[in-house]
């Protein structure tokens, strides 16, 4: 039986920051919407099971109930009986109960935090990352049609490194203990308490460290994004001091708005390469664009980028490659 999940964090898109720029919102409906598009196009394709995560807007039940009414629904969806948080930790375990179930693959709809708990679970079951948050780097914006079809597409031809990639993550280290990870990027930050999460103060971010960075990402990877491209397939990543006086750069933090700051040079780290930061501050770590670790002063942070991050589908290369199959002829 071919099997998918399908992730739709409610709160994504929805954080502090858009008061301080110009980002788009995805509202509940719409990604309603979108999860309808991508059981349909999915379903048309031979996907027979569709796990749901609940939420507590009832998105899944309400998209069943309303594809039954249309007498549209082929594939049984089933919404998961977890017990639900109305947090984080909702996310992990949908992703770890999927996996536990053996769908083929998970469509994730959020920004780069909720990304990054599927990284944080170590799950093996390749994901399709869709953008709906406020950062969205790692996460592609796609219709959701086209997502249900290459998840269909990976159900029929299965894992491979023609159109799977495993993405590079930052581990995060302190004084010794594993505490974290992060897909994009780390920052080192002298604001001491984690509150809304969000994080939009430029001032307070000291360094900066991650696994891509190109001028075309919003968000503080853009830091050095203008200044140094790294793209995902590099076997290394970037840190930069935020504070230093090397260059003066424009960078685009946040949707709408450029942002002049003076940085240090981007120094380049090698993967499996540890890099050691000696506080001598209170502050935080966000992991990213959510500040998430809490660290004190003569703390000692560690920073290792790895390939041990999620297993992405490239969803141009996994669709191109069932054309070359004949996969969408009707009578195969």
């Amino acid at each position: 039986m071919k099997k998918i999940g399908i992730i739709a964090n409610p709160n994504s898109g929805k954080d502090i920051r858009r008061l301080f720029s110009y980002a788009i919102t995805i509202g509940n409906n719409e990604k309603a919407n979108m999860v309808e598009r991508m059981i349909l196009g999915a379903q048309d394709l031979g996907v027979e099971k569709i796990y749901i995560m609940p939420d507590p807007y009832n998105i899944g039940s309400t998209i069943r109930s309303t594809l039954e009414l249309n007498e549209e629904l082929k594939a049984e969806v089933e919404v998961l009986d977890i017990f639900l948080k109305n947090n984080w930790e909702d996310t992990v375990r949908a992703a770890e109960k999927m996996e536990s179930l053996k769908v083929d693959c998970i469509i994730v709809l959020g920004g780069d935090g909720t990304s990054r708990l599927l990284g944080k679970t170590h799950t093996q079951v390749p994901i399709i990352s869709v953008s709906t948050g406020t950062n969205n780097v790692y996460p592609e914006f796609l219709e959701g049609t086209v997502a249900g079809m290459a998840a269909a597409a990976y159900c029929q031809f299965g894992e491979n490194s023609a159109y799977v990639n495993i993405d590079k993550a930052i581990d995060i280290y302190v004084n010794g203990s594993h505490e974290d990870v992060a897909l994009v990027d780390a920052a080192i930050t002298d604001n001491r308490f984690v509150g809304s999460r969000a994080l939009w103060d430029i001032n307070e971010i000291r360094e900066v460290i991650v696994t891509r960075s190109h001028p075309s990402a919003i968000g503080f990877s853009s830091a050095i994004g203008v200044d140094t491209i790294c793209y995902p397939e590099d076997d290394f990543g970037f840190r930069m001091s935020m504070k230093g006086e090397d260059k003066r750069l424009l960078v685009p933090f946040s949707p709408g708005k450029m942002t002049a700051i003076s940085v240090g040079n981007p120094i380049k780290m090698s993967l499996d390469q540890m890099y050691v930061y000696k506080s001598d501050h209170k502050g935080t770590l966000a992991l990213d664009g959510e500040r998430t670790v809490v660290f004190s002063e003569g703390d000692t942070l560690g920073f290792v980028i790895r390939r041990h991050g999620p297993k992405r589908i490239d969803v141009k290369k996994v669709l191109e490659h069932a054309v070359k199959k004949g996969f969408f002829q009707k009578n195969r």
